[in-house]
Order: structure tokens, then C-alpha cells, then sequence
């Protein structure tokens, strides 16, 4: 077995193996769906409210110093991080892209474009802040989309260039997918929970 990169001591690594108490919750009491959604849009809206119960899920029960651990330098990437980069991004689609708004990204400046994750620091006022912004992105996209008359409803990208209400929803998907990925070495780097 090779040495913690972190310690050195092969002892500090979580624990690896399957057990029920290593996993988020436990199978009866996920508040994720199990499919079975009626059409398109239950589908989509569907197996994306799910993606973002499974980002709440790996960040669960956690204080702000694990939050903010970063994963393997030189690296930026912690869960506090995704939680602010999904922020932003949620913001950037819904807000921008769907609705037309102007609104400045909620972290990113012109003089630190990773300034979602620079600034994931263990800072209990960061972590309540970043928890309220990302709810606060979620909601105004879900009634944006409960409020879309059809999937085709179109938004208009910075280059001009449309894009259907659809299309966004399938890429969120695969976003938050790709990024619950990263979240489950994280968390499983942090205390040995395993993905679900």
C-alpha cells in the first residue's frame, strides 16, 4: 500500500469497503427519485433535482474546514468549491443565458476567474454563504422552468448563438454529474463515505 500524500502514514487513509454505515444514507431514506417520471419534462427536471439532492448529499454533515480541504495539489478542488462553481454555473445558464438577466457572476472577477474555488475557504460564513447563493441559483431555475411554456423555449448564449430550455437542462444534467463524480473521491478522501 502506498503512503498518504497528505500524512505519509498509510494509517490516515479512511478505511476502504462497502457497508451501509459507509454509505450517505441509506437506501429507504434517499429523497432521490427511482425514475419512473411520466414524460420529457418530468424526466429532465426530474434527473436533475436528483443530481442536486446527490451535491447536498456528499457535502452532508460536514464542518468548514472539510468542506474547504482541497483535494491533491496543486489543485483549487474541494466540496465547498463545487458547491460554488455549481452556484455560478447555475447562475450563468438560468440567469444569463434563459432569462437575459445582466448580472455579475456571483464569485468570478476579472483578476481571478477561479475565484469559486480560490475563495472556498474554512469559514463558517463562507460555507452559509455559499449554501444560500447555490439555493438561492436553484430556486430562481426551477421557476424559471415550472414557468416555461414547452422545452423549446430558447435562451441566447454570450456569442449570440441559441439555445433550447432542453438542450440547457441535459447539459446541467451531465454538469452536476460529472462534478457529484469529483465530490465522491472528496468525500471519500475527507471520512471514507462512498458514492450513492
Amino acid at each position: 500500500m502506498s503512503d498518504s500524500p497528505a500524512t505519509g502514514k498509510p494509517e490516515d487513509l479512511p478505511a476502504q469497503g462497502f457497508a451501509w454505515s459507509n454509505m450517505f444514507v441509506h437506501p429507504d431514506a434517499d429523497p432521490r427519485s427511482e425514475g419512473g417520471f411520466d414524460d420529457e419534462r418530468a424526466v429532465l427536471v426530474g434527473y436533475l433535482r436528483d443530481q442536486r439532492l446527490t451535491l447536498e448529499l456528499k457535502c452532508a454533515d460536514l464542518d468548514a474546514e472539510q468542506l474547504a480541504r482541497r483535494a491533491v495539489p496543486p489543485s483549487t478542488l474541494s466540496l465547498l468549491g463545487l458547491v460554488r462553481h455549481m452556484a455560478e454555473v447555475e447562475r450563468g445558464w438560468f440567469r444569463r443565458v434563459m432569462a437575459g438577466e445582466d448580472v455579475p457572476p456571483v464569485y468570478r472577477t476579472e483578476n481571478d476567474r477561479d475565484a469559486d474555488f480560490n475563495g472556498a475557504i474554512a469559514e463558517p460564513d463562507v460555507v452559509e454563504e455559499a449554501w444560500r447563493d447555490w439555493r438561492a441559483e436553484v430556486e430562481f431555475a426551477e421557476r424559471l422552468v415550472e414557468r416555461s411554456p414547452d422545452l423549446s423555449v430558447l435562451g441566447r448564449m454570450r456569442d449570440g448563438e441559441p439555445i433550447s430550455l432542453r438542450e440547457l437542462l441535459v447539459h446541467m444534467i451531465e454538469e452536476y454529474a460529472r462534478h457529484n463524480g469529483h465530490a465522491d473521491l472528496l468525500r471519500e478522501l475527507i471520512d471514507g463515505r462512498i458514492g450513492q
